[in-house]
């Protein structure tokens, strides 16, 4: 992974490092009126960030901040990582430092805050931020940032350590390996140095091996028999790196080959059991291979985690509808559609599933419960007369109008 694209930070709270799947846009939806709410501009704020529209999520994070001054870790965490990327830093600074005033020295805020140091020149005080963070390392590139921090200071032994100890995280890491030689030849340790470069250069290659590889495989699941494409797809596979294990098993899934993707994906996620993506991206083969109960295992633990995120409550919310248990499927489709209004499928599984339940209260003379439900349906689908029509029918049989 290159170093500095840190955009896919965790954006709902401060957590491990999760990729690039946030929460769209929600629009709060009434009969009567539309108003803005704080965990709109927070969906839209999301939404924003993994598409690297960093104003945009700035904008969407400060509006939800107005509303509701207690979204430290929700709202001006991600602003601040937003700021961070607009390089925007006396701001993204300031937002930083109002976030550890709330949170303390979280490893999250001490990265960035070390990040930002190593911007300004200030080595020092990055090294002993970024010392900090790594303790419980935020981000893979933790331990490749606090030895270039003591690269900048002239500290060459710790700089090594810390260097050694980005590449043990990632033995593919060109950069962190280019860097290492650097220290060597600080040290006067030139056929170290020269060695190292040598690896660099040879790393640097087998990506772009694999970035041919990753094409022809493309090519093979599209053309040729599966058993030739397997032949060459399985030629990614590395049991411990889980970006190439996603990569695989992605690809298998974009060119229609589900069980093949379930292995590396599966492999993947147990590598990385803290990354929403992972955990969705294994749940959601499941689900298209409509194998429902085993996608609801990786689900159920990650939306608790991440509140959030809008794909992961609406295939969750997809996935409990499935398998018949409308009351549950009900309560997270409500979260999700809060979250982004504006996905009509999303919208569509909760109408139909608030329609049967409404159903069912009738059935059992539960007219304040089937109320509920029909009006939710009403506010999903204003325009729909059969749920206005059934919502007028309860109404009536509660001796309301």
């Amino acid at each position: 992974m290159p170093h500095g694209l840190v955009g896919c930070v965790a954006y709902c709270e401060l957590g491990e490092f999760s990729l690039k799947i946030l929460a769209a846009a929600l629009l709060a939806i009434s009969p009567i009126l539309c108003q803005e709410t704080a965990e709109a501009h927070l969906g839209r704020g999301y939404d924003a960030l993994r598409q690297d529209r960093y104003q945009t999520a700035a904008d969407e994070f400060r509006a939800a901040l107005q509303l509701d001054q207690k979204l430290v870790t929700r709202a001006r965490f991600p602003l601040a990582v937003a700021l961070f990327e607009l390089k925007q830093t006396a701001d993204a600074r300031r937002e930083f430092e109002a976030v550890r005033l709330e949170t303390g020295d979280h490893p999250n805020v001490l990265y960035y805050l070390g990040r930002l140091d190593l911007q300004d020149g200030n080595f020092a005080s990055a090294a002993r931020d970024l010392q900090q963070a790594a303790t419980k390392p935020p981000f893979p590139d933790t331990a490749y940032y606090l030895g270039f921090a003591y690269f900048k200071e002239g500290l060459f032994a710790d700089a090594e350590r810390w260097l050694k100890e980005a590449l043990h995280v990632n033995p593919q890491d060109s950069v962190a390996l280019y860097q290492l030689a650097m220290v060597y030849r600080k040290q006067g340790r030139e056929q170290e140095a020269k060695k190292a470069v040598e690896q660099s250069s040879e790393l640097r290659r087998r990506s772009a091996e694999e970035s041919q590889l990753r094409m022809e495989c493309a090519r093979k699941l599209d053309s040729g028999p599966r058993e030739e494409a397997h032949a060459v797809c399985q030629r990614l596979w590395n049991d411990r790196d889980a970006d190439r294990l996603t990569s695989l098993g992605t690809l298998y899934g974009q060119h229609g080959d589900l069980d093949a993707a379930l292995a590396p994906l599966r492999r993947a996620a147990e590598l990385q059991p803290q990354a929403p993506q992972t955990q969705y991206n294994l749940a959601f083969t499941y689900y298209r291979l409509n194998r429902f109960a085993e996608a609801r295992g990786p689900l159920a633990s990650a939306v608790t985690r991440w509140p959030d995120l809008f794909p992961l409550n609406s295939l969750y919310g997809a996935v409990l509808a499935r398998l018949g248990e409308d009351a549950a499927a009900y309560q997270v489709l409500r979260r999700a559609h809060d979250l982004n209004a504006e996905d009509q499928a999303t919208a569509q599984m909760l109408y139909v599933v608030a329609m049967e339940l409404g159903r069912k209260s009738v059935e059992k003379k539960d007219y304040g419960e089937a109320r509920r439900y029909f009006e939710q349906a009403v506010k999903v689908k204003p325009e729909d007369g059969e749920a206005l029509r059934r919502l007028e029918e309860v109404r009536k049989l509660s001796g309301l109008k």
